[in-house]
Order: structure tokens, then sequence, then C-alpha cells
């Protein structure tokens, strides 16, 4: 039963507090667990319970919790210069600074960066740049964007309708025109009557054939995640990027990878793009930028593109009153400080994701599970009703979200998208942290078995029968 305080803060929680991607009804009547405190990769609620952390906050605080040095650098620039503008012909150390290292760890096309507040503000500043370059080049017709189905950018206007999550454009329609998209390369969910070599090309070459419906000259950009992150952890097949590559060396469209998830080492690279090879003409990022500590978020723009609004563009009427925010720039920096000077990402390439990915596999023998795939720190279980054929089970016995909330009982954070259930830890967890995560999670697993194939009592049920056990 919870605490006096706990009970005051789910009131205030539900008379007040309108939670982000939540079914506020359903959340009134739960009430909220209250997150008090974190420490490493361990998180702790008001009720005194300690949860292994295995979604690093929202796939952001890969530096893990607990960071002193940061809150240091946020102390030290708040006392000096809180708060500045980039408006007006005016910068500030700090910005500058974060510029500079970002700009030495990105791939060696890619020398700027425009500062925003979030992820989902990258992507608005990623569609207004795409359609401002080719005004520029004298091409104002190309304003096609292409997205893929189940992709996420964000929860903006812009940032919804680039992304392809078909419940969120019920929602926030009419999208803003001039976005498509195409199938995603999502193996186990759409492809298992193929090789995933196969699969993985066939994906690529609906790329082809989009840009061919619209037409070239109207098509300005493609937009992808190298991992779709919140769409699943869904992990392309090898053949999908080189063949997307081919497909754009033919055509005059830009390439925007978003790197909002898979930036600052949760692939075992500082960015997505250089796993797969990638070279981006521009590249959103955020979460792991700051690891969460304060909101900033940016775009890294080629050359390419970067020396046409400096050189031929004039002024560039776009902008945020946060845009490289001092104490959020300091955060920033000093994190990228630390996971470069800790050698955090290449432990993460080198021992953390491979002793992860053989830990993670483990979990295929479970009857409950179609696929177990991970690459670096990420990680998905696909819920199947049969290991055979990948059955799913019936949307109504909601299979996904019971094992979340099992998980959550037992002390592990997993999430859940529909019946994918995802992991992405902070890069610092050890090997005997990711062992504990693994124990937890069969142990969920195993109780989500229990209520889904052999009997399914409520809750109440279940305590009183291991009350006399």
């Amino acid at each position: 039963m919870a605490n006096q305080d706990t009970a005051r803060l789910q009131q205030l929680d539900r008379d007040h507090y309108l939670h982000p991607f939540t079914d506020f009804k359903s959340l009134g009547e739960e009430g909220s667990r209250v997150v008090t405190r974190a420490e490493g990769v361990y998180i702790y609620d008001s009720e005194g319970n300690r949860i292994l952390d295995g979604m690093a906050g929202l796939w952001c605080v890969n530096i893990g919790y607990g960071r002193k040095e940061l809150v240091e650098a946020a102390t030290s620039q708040l006392e000096q210069l809180p708060y500045y503008n980039s408006f007006f012909k005016t910068t500030h150390p700090p910005a500058v600074a974060l510029a500079e290292k970002l700009c030495q760890l990105a791939p060696a096309h890619m020398n700027r960066v425009f500062f925003t507040g979030s992820g989902s503000e990258a992507n608005d500043t990623v569609l207004r740049m795409v359609r401002r370059y080719w005004t520029i080049k004298g091409k104002p017709e190309k304003q096609w964007v292409i997205g893929r189905k189940n992709g996420y950018h964000g929860s903006t206007v812009a940032g919804m309708s680039l992304g392809g999550m078909a419940p969120m454009h019920e929602q926030g329609g009419p999208c803003v025109p001039g976005i498509t998209h195409i199938r995603q390369p999502y193996w186990f969910g759409e492809g298992r009557d193929m090789s995933q070599d196969t699969f993985g090309r066939e994906c690529a070459a609906a790329l082809e054939e989009r840009i061919l419906e619209l037409g070239e000259e109207n098509v300005a950009a493609f937009i992808a995640e190298p991992v779709q992150g919140a769409g699943g952890a869904i992990m392309p097949p090898e053949s999908y990027w080189p063949a997307v590559k081919e497909v754009l060396a033919k055509y005059d469209i830009l390439l925007v990878v978003d790197e909002v998830i898979c930036g600052f080492g949760r692939l075992g690279e500082w960015f997505g793009s250089q796993h797969y090879d990638l070279e981006p003409d521009l590249m959103p990022i955020a979460k792991g930028l700051s690891s969460g500590y304060l909101p900033i978020g940016g775009v890294l723009v080629g050359d390419r593109v970067a020396d046409t609004l400096i050189n031929e563009g004039g002024e560039f009427f776009h902008g945020f009153t946060y845009s490289g925010h001092p104490a959020c720039a300091a955060v920033a920096l000093r994190n990228l400080e630390l996971l470069e000077a800790e050698g955090i990402v290449d432990r993460v390439r080198d021992d953390l994701g491979p002793y992860l990915a053989k830990r993670w596999a483990s979990l295929a023998d479970h009857p409950l599970v179609g696929e177990a795939r991970s690459l670096g720190l990420m990680g998905a279980l696909e819920l199947v009703a049969d290991q055979q054929t990948g059955e799913r089970f019936d949307e109504s016995l909601a299979a996904g979200n019971l094992c979340r909330d099992l998980c959550f009982d037992n002390g592990l954070v997993m999430r859940s998208v529909g019946d994918t259930m995802l992991i992405s830890p902070a890069l610092v967890i050890t090997r005997e942290e990711i062992d504990e995560l693994i124990g937890l999670t069969r142990q969920a697993l195993d109780e989500t078995a229990r209520r889904l194939i052999r009997w399914q009592p409520a809750p109440q049920d279940i305590a009183t029968q291991e009350k006399h056990v």
C-alpha cells in the first residue's frame, strides 16, 4: 500500500499533470509511479523500490545517473551566464565550444551545427533547412520528403508528419503536406517469408519506386533512423543500407539520418551513421547529447548544405529562444568529454555490446520469444503465442503491456511497443548489471507466460495463490 507522501503526490499528479503519450483516464485510475532519485543505472521510487532502468530514461541517460561532473558544469555556467540568446549576431563560449566538439566527433564532411531544444525541434529544423536549401539552388519544386512507415521523428506537427506512425497521424492531422512514407525494413514483422538479404533489398527498392512515382525533380530528401528506436528497435537487414546508398547515388536527393536515439554511443560508434557507413547531409541529434541532464538538441549539417546556406542563402528565418542555451551547452560539452575520456563508446563497441548480444540471444529459447535481436546497447524481444509460426497473441490480451508492467513491478524498466519489448540501458552498465537485467527479463517472461498461456487470473488471484504455495 502506498505511503501517505506517495498518495499525496499521486493525487496532485492526477489533478494537475497531463503526461505525454498517456491515456489520461487510465493513468488517473491507476496512479503514477513516483520516481524520487537515481544513481548509475538504477532509479528509486517513493516506496523505496530500486529499479534497474533498462531504458536509460527515454533512450537518453547514456552516461548514467548521478554524475556530479554534469551538475558542476551546470552550476558553474548558471553562476556565470545563466542565459543569453544566439540571435542578433551574438554568441557565447559554451555554444561555440560545444559546436566545435560535435564537429570533431561527427563524420568529416559535417562541420556546422544548428542548436535546438529537443529532437522534435531538430526535425522541424531539418524540414525547414531541406526546403530552404533547394529553393536557394533554384529548385523550389523539390518539396517532397520520403520517410518510413513506423519511423519516429518527434511529436511536433512537423516531426509527427515526418514520422510514419499512424496513430499520431490520426490525432494530429492534417499533416504537413509534401511528406510520404514507404515500407520499413522490419524483417520479423513483415518479411519472414523471404531471406533477410532479399527483404532488405526490397525495402530499399521501395525508396526508388517512390522517387520515380513522385519524380526526382520533386523529391527533396529521404529521412530515416539508422535503427528505428521508438518503432521497435528495428535493426535493418545488412543488405538494407548499402542498397539505399545505391539508390540515393542515382538521384539528386538529400539524406537525413535521424541520430536522436542512435547518436552518442548507443550502437558502439559516436553516431549510427558511422556504424552503417553513411554520409548524411543532415543529422538531427538530441537525447544522449547531454545524457538527458538538460534539454538540448541540434542538427549537424554537411558541407554541401551548410555552404549553400552560408554563401548563397541570406537570412534563415528560423530558430528558438533556447537555441544553444549556455547551461545546456555546458552540460552537453562536459558529457561528451566524459564519454570520450572514459572510453565509454569504445567499451560499448568492444565489450558491453557483444556481451549483451550473447546474453540477450539466450532469451530466444523462451517459449514467448519469437526473436531476440540487439545491436550495441539496444535490444528487442518479439513476444509470440507460437514460436514455430510467429503467431502473435490476440491484441485484446495486450501481452506487451502486461510484460512491461510485470517488469516494472519486479524491478526492471523495459518498454513495450505493441508486443515488442525494448531495452536501451545506460552505456555505463556493467556486465554484472547486464546479467541482472537478463535475469529480471526472464522472470518477467515466465510470469507473462503464466498469465497468458496456462491461466489468466486477475492480479489479486495471483497474490492469493502465491500465499499458499
